[in-house]
This record gives structure tokens, sequence and C-alpha cells, in this order.
């Protein structure tokens, strides 16, 4: 069972919890059955007609996945659900077989002491505005036309465009209509677009009652199960237009590729307006401006036949006398009358606390994992607001992430905008951003426990030459850079991603992306449980999992196998100390030195167990491998 207990998870002995594990998994973002990896178009749009019963994996698939697992000390999962999984065939219809399928594989994890929380994904809304989430029918709902999104400039999918899709390109949606749209009528369709109705509600109560109570589904399909400690509010949530101050700026995150609307070009060409729009690179120094590009060229309309444009009809923009299209009220999202709006405050927070309280009306002590809008961490919480809360933000290198290489002697700062160069300055600066995110929790959220959600590295670095030579030395470097300064802030984190269906060819079945820690194509044969793993002597490694008190430091070298960690023993908690010790680093067990006490290395169970003298302020234990 696991805990929270000021800014620690604990668990019933009052050990601190370091929790380590995987996003599970990557393919969850698609169907099953038809195959939905997004570089498959055909039947994209029967997207009533599909089955998520077999994502993460097939269920007879499951104790070999989680064994593998378990052996390398991955124990703690971020378990993937999506809101079109459960409710795909249309409003208020779940899919019970899928509801009893998720069950099936929560209670085949418990058999492996593997504990979850349930994360309910999604990227830039939907797989038909370039991410995965929410059901089709939610874009139909608000009168969207998805068959002309990308024709329009709304979005950009792999479906649509094809291969090769560009590198890391689907970010983009955010600053485009479709996520634009959606994301405001979520969050914000009562202030915002309060002349649409669907089916007698507002926006904002249709889609969030429908999203809440597909969730409740889940929570009441996994009662009475022991190891699931909590469900995340809602992956990667965007703020859509609430809080843009000039509807000529640029909506969405900072990394612009390829098409790069403002707000209002976004409404022109969703509109049926040919449009021209700033082009945008993505280099080694950040993004760069490419020139123009004309966007709808066609004059293709986001909206159903005879539907006004959404945001001309509430009055945001216009047409002039001479026929061209104006700004009417260009800071129409940064305002409710005379209140200056705040997305957290106003929007996200009350809707996190309805989400909490359906949850916990089926799994009462259920943790909430929040997160929020990606590369901000200023999210606030409250004493007014729901209670056993963790912050779930994510962390990745993004000049690794985004250029798919790596590079220890200098990487890209995106929160100075600067490049670093020299190792000791690149990990310095990994080390301090994972270490932000943590004390952003300890300041703007009442100093709640944080977990790393997201974290990961992708494998197809250097155009995929590891697929050929078999060689990832490369990988395994940024691998190792990226936990160390997990270690060094001593987090709890769950790894992006375990994916049981990768190929080296098509990565994670979803926008190409390819991160992995697992793939069939990596298997040589051997039997061995570890096959199919990648770069798993920086990812397996040894760790303090149970504290009996405070951690102080922890370190591993995967070069040398030697493994530190040093803690300030709690008098008060009557058990040991519990270290992973991975099979992988130490087959034949590994020589064990510590403070004084007493302490027992069981090779069966992967542990090193340790409890210390009586009365000492800090205590330590070391691992090396043997001779």
């Amino acid at each position: 069972m696991i805990r929270l207990q000021d800014t620690r998870f604990v668990d019933e002995l009052g050990r601190t919890l370091l929790l380590r594990g995987v996003n599970l998994g990557g393919s969850s973002k698609v169907p099953f059955s038809p195959d939905g990896a997004t570089w498959r178009k055909k039947g994209f749009y029967q997207h009533r007609e599909v089955s998520f019963v077999g994502r993460p994996f097939p269920l007879e698939e499951a104790d070999e996945h989680f064994t593998r697992l378990k052996a390398w000390g991955l124990d703690f999962l971020r378990f993937l659900v999506t809101w079109e999984a459960v409710e795909h065939a249309g409003p208020g219809q779940y899919d019970e077989a899928y509801l009893d399928y998720v069950r099936a594989v929560v209670e085949k994890a418990a058999d492996y002491e593997i504990n979850l929380f349930i994360d309910p994904h999604q990227d830039v809304w939907s797989r038909f505005t370039g991410g995965d989430g929410a059901p089709g029918w939610t874009l139909e709902a608000v009168g969207l036309e998805m068959a002309r999104l990308t024709a329009c400039g709304a979005a950009i999918t792999h479906q649509e465009h094809g291969d090769p899709l560009p590198r890391m390109i689907w970010p983009t949606n955010y600053g485009k209509l479709a996520n634009l749209t959606m994301w405001t009528l979520f969050f914000g369709g009562n202030d915002f677009a309060p002349n649409l109705k669907i089916e007698g509600q507002s926006a904002q109560d249709y889609l969030q009652g429908h999203y809440i109570e597909a969730m409740r589904q889940v929570a009441a399909r996994l009662k009475g199960l022991p190891n699931v400690a909590g469900f995340d509010t809602l992956n990667e949530p965007s703020a859509g237009l609430i809080g843009c101050r000039d509807l000529n700026q640029r909506m969405g995150l900072g990394f612009l590729q390829g098409e790069a609307p403002s707000a209002f070009e976004a409404m022109r060409a969703g509109a049926g307006l040919p449009t021209e729009v700033e082009l945008w690179q993505l280099a080694a120094s950040g993004p760069k401006r490419a020139g123009k590009t004309l966007i709808n060229p066609d004059g293709v309309s986001a909206w159903r036949e005879g539907m006004e444009p959404l945001w001309k009809a509430h009055g945001v923009w216009g047409v002039n006398a001479e026929g061209q299209p104006e700004i009417l009220k260009p800071d129409y999202f940064a305002r409710v009358g005379e209140r200056e709006v705040d997305f957290y405050r106003d929007y996200f927070r009350p809707f996190a606390n309805r989400y909490a309280a359906a949850i916990r009306a089926e799994l009462p002590d259920a943790i909430l994992f929040v997160e929020g809008v990606p590369l901000e961490a200023h999210m606030a919480w409250t004493p007014a607001d729901a209670a056993q809360v963790v912050h779930a933000i994510h962390w990745y290198d993004n000049y690794t992430l985004f250029t798919k290489s790596f590079s220890r002697l200098h990487s890209y700062d995106i929160q100075s905008g600067r490049i670093v160069v020299g190792m000791q300055k690149t990990q310095a600066m990994r080390n301090r951003q994972v270490a932000a995110s943590i004390h952003a929790a300890e300041e703007n959220m009442g100093g709640v426990p944080t977990l790393i959600g997201e974290v990961g590295i992708p494998f197809d670095m250097n155009g995929k030459r590891a697929y050929s030579t078999g060689k990832f030395a490369v990988q395994t470097r940024a691998m190792d850079a990226t936990m160390r300064a997990l270690e060094a802030n001593l987090a709890s984190f769950t790894l992006w991603n375990y994916t049981a269906d990768n190929t080296n060819e098509r990565g994670d079945q979803w926008n190409d992306e390819d991160l992995s820690i697992f793939s069939r194509d990596q298997i040589t044969g051997s039997g061995s449980i570890h096959d199919g793993g990648r770069a798993l002597r920086a990812v397996v490694r040894p760790y303090a999992r149970k504290v009996p008190g405070k951690p102080l430091q922890m370190a591993f070298d995967w070069l040398s196998r030697h493994f530190e960690f040093e803690f300030a023993p709690d008098p008060a908690v009557d058990a040991p100390l519990e270290v992973f010790v991975p099979e992988l680093q130490y087959p034949t067990g590994g020589e064990v030195i510590t403070s004084a006490g007493r302490h027992e290395l069981d090779l069966e169970a992967h542990l090193l167990r340790f409890w210390p003298q009586a009365g000492g302020e800090t205590a330590f234990v070391r691992i090396v491998p043997h001779e």
C-alpha cells in the first residue's frame, strides 16, 4: 500500500518510498483493432468502430512483460488509458470489454507486486488532431469536420501527412485551430463560447461531464484492487486560447516547427480563407524562422456545412467593409468582464477538484496525480483544493528529445535559451532542471510530493544507426545522463516508456516516436528475460526503494557498477532499508559495505536489506561487483 505523508511516499511501516517504474505503454494511444498505428491511414475516420482491448499488450503476454519489468526493478507503473478507449462508440456508450480487460491486466500486475496509477492519456486533444486521447465524436459535437482539419491547417496528422513525418512536429498542433478550440471549450466553454450548446448543455459541461464519467467508469471497475495507488487528472493539458492577450500572437509550446500561425491566422484559415503564415524549423540552437507559406490555398472550412465559424459567431473576429477579416476583440480570451483570467486558478483547478470527487466516490483512498501545461511549472494548489495530491510533472532533456541526438559535451538549455558546453555543465543543467521541477511543487503546491511522470530518451538517434550496428552506446550514455539527474535529486519517476509492440521501423506506433526501453526487434534469442531491452546497463540500476528515514544521497556509476546510498535513520521506524540489487548488474551478487548495523543480501529476491545500528545520525550502504 502506497500512502502520502507530508512530501513523501510512504509504506505501511512508515518507510520513505522512492518509486521507480515506466509508462505502460506507448502504443496505448491508438486502437489495437483495427491496428491504429498512426502511419496507417486506412480506417482512420471509422473512429466509432475500434477496440483498445490488447493495449498495452494481449492478456496472454502479461506474465512475460511483468516478469521483465520486475526483474528490471520497474515496479511502479503509469498505466495509460484513453478517453477514446472507454467511450469511442458514442456519448455514454462505454466499452465494457475494454473495462474488463483493464481490470484483468491490473489484477495480473498485482500478482507481481507491481503498483500503478491510471493515466488518462492525451496529447493535443485526440488522434484526429495529431495526438491521442479524446473520442472522435467530441470534435463532431462542437461542429468541426475531422476530415478537413489537415487541409485547412487546423492540425497535422501522420495519417494525412504521410511518410516521412517531420521529426517531433506533432507538438506544433498545440498552436493550431483544432487543439486551441477543443481545450478552450473543455476548460472555458462557459465563459468563452456561451452560445454553443450540445444536447442542451454548454460545451464545457458536456465535454467535462463525459470525460469525468468515463474515468469514473474505469475507477469503478478497479474497485478492490490493492495495487491501484490513484489516478492522474489529465496528461499534459492545454490552456487552448485561455489567457491569450492578443490574437496576433502564437499560442502553444515554444518548440515551433513547420506552419506556425498566430491565433487569428489559425481562425482565418479554419474559416476557409487562404492565409500566409510563418514557417519555422528546429535547429540545434532552438526554433528558427524559415520563411512564410500559404495554408489552406483551396479555401476549405474546418466547420460543418452551414455552421458559422465558432469564434466569428462569438464576435471575436469579423469582416470589415472592404471584405477583409479583422480582429474585433484581441484580448477576448484574456479576461471575463473586468477580471483577468488565470488558467490554473479559474479553469484547471475547478476541473481537477470535480474530477477528484468523482474518482474518490469509487476509490476513496485514491491519490490524485496532477500536472500542468507542458514546459510550465507554476501550477498552484491550495489547502482548499483536493487533498492527497502528487505533482506529476514531466521532464526531458529537450535537446536530446527534439534533435534525436546526444552529446556529453554540449546541450541546449530550454530555460535560459542558451547552448551549454562541457560535460560537467551539461550534467549540472539536467540536475538543476529536475530540481526546479521538485522545487515548484514545494513552493506553489503546498509542499506536495513530486513524481516525474514522464522522462526518457529517443532510441532512434543518429538516423537509427544502432538498429543496424547493434551498438547502443550513445543511447546508454544519454539514458545514464538522465538517470543521474533523477538520482541526484532522489526523484521518484516513471520512464517514458515500455511499448510491447515497439519495432525498429515504427517505434512506439505513434507519430514515429521511439522511446521504448524494450523492442522485440532487439531480441537475440538468448532466452534471457533481459532480451529485447535497450540501453539496459543505464536503465536497470540498483536503488533504495524503501528507506527507514530520510534519503540523503544516491549515486550509481554504470561503468564501474559502484552504488552508494546515504540516509538519516528514523528511530521510530522499525523496518530495514531495502535496496533493489539487479541481477543484470550483479549476476553473482556483489560485495556489500555498510555503516554499523546488520545486512543480508537476498539474491533470489534481488534485495539488500540493512538494519542500521541504533543511535547513528547517518547510515550508508555501498555495493561493488565481485572481482
